[in-house]
């Protein structure tokens, strides 16, 4: 007896030392990606700072905008889902910190048999016999985690959990962000109209003076209809351009999580962004982008399962006990001699196990791959993101100017072109060709100016502001 109880001692002493030498891998970020040099040389860094960290309140200082930002991350129903998938992974990680505690069921039972007679132990009774008898049974179970295979568990569900906080937060990211473009898209649009409006007042005017020109000999026919047909084409943009923003106003309805309706704004002229976004270091990428650190995640996440699916190989530790009242009648029911109890510590290592094991250890090997290259590729479009949006962002100023000179110089041409056709001197085609350009150029404006506000809506989102 002494001799088995050492003999047990021993091998618990052999096995913990055994899973010591086996004991589970320690996720570090790979040290390729942590030196990813993501931005373009062009736009590398000049200082720590990065203008992602910012709140979105200090970007978009429009106080209308901002009240719609609110609204959209308060009833926005892709918010709310996000949230719910929160709340189930968390339901799931307190299951796995539970894991580590021992199962415990108790409940009363009770059988009745009644052996055959024909049967090995019916040969002895001359009589049926019935036979009742009675039970509470608590029993307990424990499985001890040599291996760390419930704590690779524990921490891939741990991963899992922070996953879908940041998956919530890139939700709000593109929130904040799709509010605030489509916000600056339905005011470029009332620019537009603007113009479109005020055009179709100065072609009416020109129809008008090509009339007058005919009617005097100096002009034909052909000028008369053209200019009304400028007139006609002015109009029927002015419907395309009336359509769009109603459809812009739907689309930012159902951002906010609300049926079709107007929506409240200023003007696109009084809009501001700052002037420089900061950029900031590759590493702060990694912190500030909800997406990229969800990617991570899931590279935390394969990794531990892996390791979990490794520990699999290995013997299972399992302790079990049970104990109660059990009585063959209900008169000895609660008696001393009703007392049974029985303790039991077992080893189990699998051996054949229809290669199940093994599957599980492959596929989760691939899977960790596919995660780290998941990882790294939103690495790089993110690097890709912040590279294209400050190449948009940091030439609209000067196109801009160019272009109000260019508008200066149609506005011109077409002041003396007209003064040209009145003394006979010109056709008046060349006004109407300057007419149009001096038309297309106050749209090109607007859009412009909508293209700059847009690009600092998305190298914002794309270093990661948005979500604090």
């Amino acid at each position: 007896m002494i001799f088995n109880k050492y003999k047990t001692l021993i091998s618990l002493v052999f096995l913990i030392s055994v899973s010591s030498c086996v004991s589970r891998n320690t996720y570090q970020r790979p040290n390729e990606i942590s030196q990813e040099r993501i931005f373009r040389a062009d736009y590398l860094p000049q200082d720590s700072l990065s203008t992602g960290a910012v709140s979105w309140k200090e970007i978009f200082t429009d106080a209308i905008l901002q009240k719609h930002i609110e609204k959209a991350l308060e009833n926005n129903l892709d918010i709310r889902m996000a949230i719910q998938n929160m709340t189930i992974a968390q339901a799931y990680l307190k299951q796995a910190k539970s894991s580590y505690f021992p199962t415990a069921t108790i409940g009363p039972d009770y059988t009745m048999n009644s052996p055959s007679l024909n049967s090995s132990s019916g040969q002895n009774l001359n009589n049926r016999v019935y036979i009742n008898q009675f039970d509470i049974t608590a029993n307990i179970g424990w499985e001890i985690d040599i291996w760390g295979k419930l704590k690779s568990a524990e921490k891939a569900q741990m991963a899992q959990y922070l996953g879908t906080v940041a998956a919530q937060q890139n939700v709000k990211s593109n929130l904040v962000a799709a509010v605030a473009s489509n916000y600056y898209l339905l005011l470029s649009l009332d620019e537009q109209k603007k113009i479109i409006e005020e055009n179709i007042i100065l072609r009416e005017k020109n129809l008008e003076t090509t009339k007058a020109l005919k009617q005097a000999g100096t002009l034909t026919e052909v000028a008369t209809k053209q200019s009304e047909a400028l007139v006609y084409n002015a109009k029927s943009s002015l419907l395309s351009v009336n359509s769009q923003i109603e459809i812009l106003e739907n689309t930012l309805s159902l951002l906010m999580g609300e049926a079709p309706n107007n929506i409240a704004r200023s003007t696109l002229i009084t809009q501001q962004l700052p002037n420089e976004f900061k950029i900031g270091y590759p590493t702060q990428v990694l912190s500030n982008r909800p997406d990229v650190r969800q990617a991570e995640l899931n590279l935390m996440n394969a990794f531990e399962l892996t390791n979990n699916a490794k520990a699999q190989f290995y013997p299972s530790l399992k302790i079990s006990a049970s104990a109660g009242l059990q009585s063959l009648t209900l008169d000895n029911f609660f008696s001393a001699q009703s007392l049974f109890a029985n303790v039991a510590a077992g080893l189990l290592q699998p051996i054949f196990n229809k290669r199940q094991i093994k599957t599980n250890y492959e596929v989760s090997l691939a899977n960790k791959e596919n995660a780290y290259l998941g990882f790294r590729k939103s690495l790089l479009t993110a690097g890709k993101e912040v590279s294209d949006a400050m190449s948009v962002f940091s030439i609209q100023d000067e196109f801009i100017t160019l272009k109000m000179k260019e508008l200066e110089a149609y506005n011109t041409s077409v002041l003396f072109a007209q003064e040209l056709v009145n003394y006979g001197m010109a056709n008046y085609l060349e006004v109407l060709n300057a007419d149009v350009n001096r038309l297309n150029t106050q749209l090109n404006i607007a859009n412009a100016r909508y293209t700059k506000l847009n690009a600092g809506v998305q190298l914002y989102k794309a270093l990661g502001g948005g979500w604090r």
